[in-house]
């Protein structure tokens, strides 16, 4: 989210939702449930998958590069030759405009970021941009890169197209990636309306019109080859160029005027004035792909972070996405990475875009606002649900392994800001703690954990979008420059690459804590306990069958807890060693420390046992026009692997997807099946497998009915 007088959509930790446009279609219910005999039979092996694991375990860093460091003053003024700030966008002193960060000054922090334990870099747009928006005191420069008029070249503020490259040459030689952020839903606001005005006009009191003056629902035709030329609302007047050129057909833009972000407007409409591009078209989509690869060949990147996903309909995302991977991997790129910005707490929406959508994973806004909750001292029911839906990501290709998790940035604001609003009048050595305990968590949990930027000196802000974005260089803005940092006794006046600060040292020694076993970096992740204060949660890694038991408080006294686990025994393994902990009765007493987090490992391999999976179906009335759950009780194993699929009668099995931790489920789109339709039936199979490899099996045979039945999608045993 972004730009353009954006200041408080939102509070940090609760962000504002905005449902996905769907398109009516028919709808199928569940007409009837029938039981198939449990066992296994033949075949049933060929359908035991492992859980996925993709992109995991990187550790990001989120950068502003215009806020790094300044490593070429000569770019200052974008190479323009003036000094106007309303011209070049230059003006250090004020917090939206450029102040001379570049990629020289990224380049010569490579050893700042590996000391850190960093192993991606990611930036903000670098692109061409429309240097300045607005006017008077509403004016302000693109520094952030969010307005991109050019895709073809880079921003002349950071630097050349061999300085991107020389920065990534050489942050590949220390084995650290970089990653391109991009927007696709939207560019600089180079188009007005001839009508003067900008408040936005729905399909429904103004459709688009086809040549011969018919309306034409646009999601109903999103990326067919015959999409007509259309007339909207608003009469474009284009002003200014953009790159490539097919940008410059204003009718490849929506037109609708400015979102109000609820209903249809947050994919049809200008977000905060951005020329909203007309992703259901053809043309967009293909002018799309080549952006999004040419990258690949020109500077050798390692993948996308996407802005604005779910303002932008399913099916761009479902042609632009898997083509940019496969591209990628032609390129000898198998490990290329595109994860999107689905910003809204619930998983449910993130999931879409992961799932339906066939991104390979969105950023983690569910665990970020579980955990800013958790810190806060407010409980760790939430968080602990972030845990429990995790299975909504879970498909045949990607699953919440691979989100990057995260808890704060430019747009929310830092975590510490946070928690200062959430615990008025905390201490310092209080605040530090909590901001300690925040580090861990997002490294020890599943994903792949992001810093943002200064958030390793302490920085803390004073609130998110501009507030937020501070220089990690000496600042002259008077804002940034007469911020106390916590956890050390410096300002924002001075440069701060300081690699002994608490929380630069923390950061680099969680780093070489995981780097020591691989169970963090693709081990599952069961939740064991959420209450009060205190949440505690289990890894395991495939083939290891060692528990690794992690177990935090948030409160501000020492908490004992009876969490369950797997392992007859644990021994303390940090932030020190310890004595032997048994388990009682299948739980282990543990006593954590105010503001801590412990970790415990097995001290001995996992028990097994064999899986007799009972599947548990959608119940007869379920409306199928949403992904449903499909659940397997009944496995017992301290580790196992249920693997889902489904088949219409005469069709090949398609697999629904493969969940590594209890509950056993997956949520699935059965009527995306193939030849699925009212009267077909429908086999849903699931088959478990331990740490041994030996198989437990059961299915069901769901009928498919046309028709309306109540809007539930709760799920009950057929048995």
């Amino acid at each position: 989210m972004r730009r353009l007088g954006l200041v408080a959509l939102l509070l940090f930790g609760l962000v504002v939702p905005v449902a996905p446009a769907v398109a009516a279609t028919g709808r199928l219910v569940v007409g009837g449930v029938a039981d198939i005999a449990p066992g296994v039979r033949a075949g049933d092996r060929a359908l035991a998958r492992d859980a996925l694991r993709g992109v995991t375990g990187e550790r990001f860093y989120f950068v502003l590069p215009d806020r790094f460091a300044n490593g070429d003053p000569g770019n200052d003024h974008g190479l323009s030759g003036g000094t106007d700030r309303l011209t070049t966008g230059f003006d250090p002193t004020d917090r939206g405009f450029y102040h001379g960060g570049d990629l020289k000054g990224l380049h010569d922090g490579l050893d700042y970021l590996d000391g850190l334990g960093i192993t991606a870099i990611w930036l903000t747009p670098v692109f061409r941009n429309r240097w300045v928006q607005g006017s008077g005191a509403d004016a302000s420069a693109g520094y952030h890169g969010y307005w991109t008029t050019d895709y073809t070249e880079l921003d002349p503020h950071f630097g050349s197209t061999d300085d991107m490259r020389r920065l990534i040459r050489d942050a590949h030689r220390r084995g650290i990636k970089v990653f391109f952020d991009i927007v696709a839903n939207h560019t600089a606001d180079l188009i007005g309306y001839a009508e003067g005005r900008y408040d936005y006009v729905p399909t429904s009191a103004v459709p688009y019109l086809d040549p011969s003056g018919r309306p034409v629902d646009i999601a109903a035709i999103a990326g067919r080859p015959d999409f007509p030329k259309l007339t909207a609302p608003y009469t474009p007047v284009v002003l200014g160029r953009k790159e490539p050129a097919w940008l410059n057909d204003p009718s490849l833009y929506h037109n609708r005027g400015d979102s109000t972000f609820s209903g249809e407007s947050s994919q049809y409409g200008d977000f905060f004035g951005l020329d909203d591009l007309m992703t259901e078209h053809p043309t967009v989509v293909a002018g799309m792909k080549r952006i999004f690869t040419r990258w690949i060949d020109v500077l050798d990147i390692d993948g996308y972070r996407v802005d604005t996903v779910k303002h932008v309909n399913i099916e761009f995302w479902q042609a632009l996405a898997p083509h940019v991977r496969k591209y990628a991997q032609r390129r000898g790129k198998d490990d290329f990475f595109v994860f999107g910005e689905v910003f809204d707490a619930d998983p449910a929406v993130t999931s879409h875009y992961t799932t339906t959508g066939k991104m390979q994973a969105a950023l983690d806004f569910p665990f970020q606002n579980g955990a800013a909750t958790f810190l806060s001292g407010l409980g760790s029911a939430k968080l602990g649900q972030v845990l429990v839906d995790d299975d909504r990501y879970t498909d045949a290709d990607s699953n919440a392994a691979s989100l990057p998790t995260f808890l704060g940035n430019h747009d929310l604001g830092r975590l510490a800001w946070a928690l200062r609003q959430n615990r008025p009048g905390i201490t310092e050595p209080e605040l530090l703690e909590r901001v300690e305990l925040g580090n861990a968590l997002m490294y020890l949990w599943r994903g792949n954990p992001v810093v943002y930027y200064g958030d390793e000196q302490g920085f803390a802000g004073s609130g998110g979008d501009k507030a937020a974005r501070q220089d990690l260089f000496a600042s002259a803005t008077p804002e940034y420059r007469s911020e106390d940092l916590i956890g050390s006794n410096r300002t924002g006046a001075v440069d701060n690459h300081v690699p002994d600060h608490p929380l630069y040292r923390q950061l680099r020694d969680l780093a070489a804590f995981v780097d020591r076993d691989p169970v963090w970096r693709d081990g599952n992740q069961t939740l064991r306990l959420a209450t009060g204060d205190v949440i505690a949660f289990s890894r395991v890694r495939a083939g290891r069958d060692v528990e690794h038991l992690v177990v935090a408080n948030a409160g501000t006294s020492s908490a004992t807890v009876d969490a369950p686990v797997g392992s007859a025994a644990l021994r303390p393994s940090w932030p020190a060693g310890g004595p032997e902990v048994s388990a009682v009765d299948g739980k282990v007493r543990v006593t954590v420390p105010p503001l801590s987090a412990l970790v415990f490992k097995g001290t001995t391999r996992l028990p097994t046992a064999r899986p007799t999976p009972t599947l548990v179906a959608p119940p007869v009335g379920t409306v199928l026009d949403d992904r449903v759950e499909v659940r397997a009780d009944g496995v017992t194993s301290s580790f196992a692997q249920a693997t889902f699929a489904a088949r219409v009668e005469g069709k090949g099995w398609t697999v629904l997807g493969t969940d590594d931790t209890a509950p056993y489920r997956v949520f699935a789109d059965l009527t995306a099946l193939p030849d699925a339709a009212a009267g077909k039936n429908v086999e849903i199979r699931v088959v478990a497998k331990d740490s041994g490899g030996t198989l437990g099996a059961d299915g069901v045979t769901v009928t498919l009915t046309a028709g309306r039945g109540p809007n539930d999608r709760s799920t009950r045993s057929v048995r």
